[in-house]
């Protein structure tokens, strides 16, 4: 479990995983350095090793139920195993 996400960084990484095709390859990729890109620091232990993200129109879809997960004590929701 990781801490909540504030809601301005929630906003902006939901922006990024519904729009941005290079951040989503990143944060697959490299999760730790992506998120830290957004000032988030995630500990590598926690992040899976099997990865897959919602399609960027599920992510668009579910904005609000994602939106309140990230700044929920349910943390990076993002990562579906």
């Amino acid at each position: 479990m990781h801490a909540p996400l504030d809601h301005d960084t929630a906003h902006k990484l939901l922006d990024k995983l519904a729009n941005d095709g290079d951040f989503r390859e990143h944060i697959l990729g490299d999760p730790v350095g992506a998120m830290a890109k957004l000032g988030v620091t995630v500990d590598p232990a926690t992040v899976p090793h099997k990865r897959a993200l919602p399609s960027k129109a599920e992510v668009k879809a579910n904005l609000e139920a994602l939106h309140t997960k990230l700044t929920s004590k349910a943390g990076m929701v993002f990562f579906l195993a």
